[in-house]
């Protein structure tokens, strides 16, 4: 039929304007041919879990930890524990040099029984009437001050025994038998590390979000996969005027003994958990302070390319919350979006669930069409 056409239209024409004629019939069949669908990758728009994240840095401090010193100049006579021993509330850990006062006690001890003696004896005869009531304030007041003594040395014993005044862990030991120690010489330290204080500065503006219970999560590089999870005990009275923020103490339980005070933790602040619909940040468009998305709209047995603007909240790596412009179910273009035009039908190659790389989706379309080439 072609060569017909152009064998009449050579006869008046000529051969040139035969090919110009041929030339312009193929440029609008190109013109009005349905255009070829661009391959693009989707992901659902789907409900997930949701939560908004506060990340600060902290620095872990024991329980309670106290440094171990003397109270008064002596010299060491026993030692009951070594560098990093666990003790329990009320252990013995340090004996100075006390014979001086040993003796003292037993002086002390005698005398008050021998005073309580006294003022038994006296308060039973003024009972009877054959004593004067002086004489009994007297052997009273003399019963009283031997108690008072004895106290007294009972005191100047207990300082020179150190004890554990909580239960704990001791650091490193550096005294020994024999060695004078005096008020303020560093024993040794002691840390209740069963549960650790996470103290952390958060900016004011999460004010309105933190509160006691809070759930938060913090990691340490020195346990790179391992997550410690705690609890918001109380929050600062009074912001940092300089910094604007304010000091968040976490507790953090310790049951492994894994933490130690000092740590530098990163920590991440749970708060107002809830399901909103979810797709992946890949899918976002920005133009200025708005947000568009392409949505693969069903059309016919395909798909067409749908420019769609939408309100987002708040983000996590990876995906992104949407407020309104979407529904659940719709497929958004995650890759391609550089290529596809609004209007235009596209060919959703594979669905984006999150769990493949681009390259292992493109990997599986290939072995997919691989084997239909086969059959």
């Amino acid at each position: 039929m072609l060569s017909l056409i152009m064998s009449n239209a050579a006869r008046p024409f000529g051969t040139g304007f035969v090919l110009v004629l041929l030339l312009f019939l193929i440029s609008v069949h190109g013109v009005f041919a349905a255009p070829t669908p661009t391959p693009v990758f989707a992901a659902e728009a789907k409900i997930d879990r949701f939560e908004d994240r506060i990340e600060a840095l902290g620095t872990l401090r024991a329980n309670e930890s106290v440094t171990l010193t003397a109270s008064v100049t002596e010299k060491v006579s026993a030692l009951h524990f070594d560098d990093g021993d666990r003790v329990a509330q009320g252990d013995l850990l340090v004996e100075m040099t006390s014979t001086e006062e040993d003796a003292q006690l037993k002086e002390a001890r005698a005398l008050v029984e021998e005073a309580q003696r006294q003022y038994r004896r006296v308060q039973s005869l003024a009972s009877q009437g054959t004593a004067a009531k002086s004489l009994l304030d007297e052997r009273r007041r003399e019963q009283d001050t031997a108690r008072a003594r004895l106290s007294a040395i009972e005191s100047r014993l207990s300082d020179r025994l150190i004890k554990a005044p909580f239960s704990g862990v001791l650091g490193l030991r550096n005294i020994s038998v024999g060695a004078l120690v005096e008020p303020g010489d560093l024993i040794t330290t002691l840390d209740d590390d069963s549960v650790m204080k996470l103290d952390l500065s958060v900016p004011n503006v999460y004010l309105s979000s933190l509160k006691p219970g809070l759930p938060m999560v913090a990691r340490s590089r020195a346990y790179p996969e391992r997550e410690f999870r705690g609890k918001v005990r109380s929050i600062d009275s009074r912001v940092d005027p300089v910094s604007r923020s304010l000091l968040v103490r976490v507790l953090l339980p310790n049951e492994e003994r894994l933490l130690k005070p000092g740590m530098l933790m990163q920590v991440a602040l749970r708060k107002n958990p809830r399901d909103v619909l979810v797709i992946p940040e890949s899918a976002l468009m920005p133009l200025g302070r708005e947000q568009f998305v392409l949505v693969a709209a069903p059309e016919g047995g395909g798909h067409k390319a749908e420019r769609r603007p939408i309100k987002i909240g708040s983000r996590r790596p990876g995906e992104v919350e949407v407020l309104d412009g979407l529904s659940i179910g719709e497929l958004v273009i995650t890759d391609g979006t550089l290529r596809a035009r609004p209007g235009q039908p596209v060919a959703v190659q594979a669905i984006d669930d999150g769990r493949l790389t681009l390259e292992e989706m493109l990997g599986d379309r290939k072995k997919a069409a691989a084997g239909d080439a086969g059959r």
